[in-house]
């Protein structure tokens, strides 16, 4: 296995894991503390952490079967939009300053400009 794909593998699922942490505090940790509509936001921050997370996974294991340049950069666009879009989400739940909610919408960017780098990189890829 590269170390591409192995980087890759490795980091989604351990935000697979951070995710079901989250997800688990969340809905134990969390019931209580906060407002229904904070614990709402919360929990949209760890959803939208594991569909990224799994989708990562996917391009790791696509890595491990073709070497792809395209495909390396969209994983780390997918990191970097898992960090900024969930992570913002997460802060802002717990009373970051709300300016930080420029990055939200920053880090969903990040995270379609991955996506659609990963397809077009698929699509292109000749069999064989």
């Amino acid at each position: 296995m590269t170390r591409d794909a192995r980087w890759i593998i490795t980091l989604a699922a351990l935000l697979v894991a951070l995710a079901t942490a989250l997800g688990a505090f969340g809905a134990h940790g969390l019931r209580n503390v906060l407002a229904p509509e904070r614990l709402e936001v919360f929990e949209t921050g760890v959803r939208y952490q594991f569909y990224h997370a799994l989708g990562l996974l996917a391009i790791g294991l696509s890595v491990v079967a073709r070497e792809r340049r395209g495909v390396r950069i969209a994983a780390r666009l997918i990191v970097a939009g898992i960090v900024c879009f969930a992570g913002s989400i997460f802060a802002l739940t717990f009373g970051a300053p709300a300016a930080l909610g420029i990055v939200t919408p920053f880090g969903g960017l990040l995270l379609m400009a991955g996506w659609v780098l990963f397809a077009l990189t698929a699509w292109s890829a000749r069999g064989g």
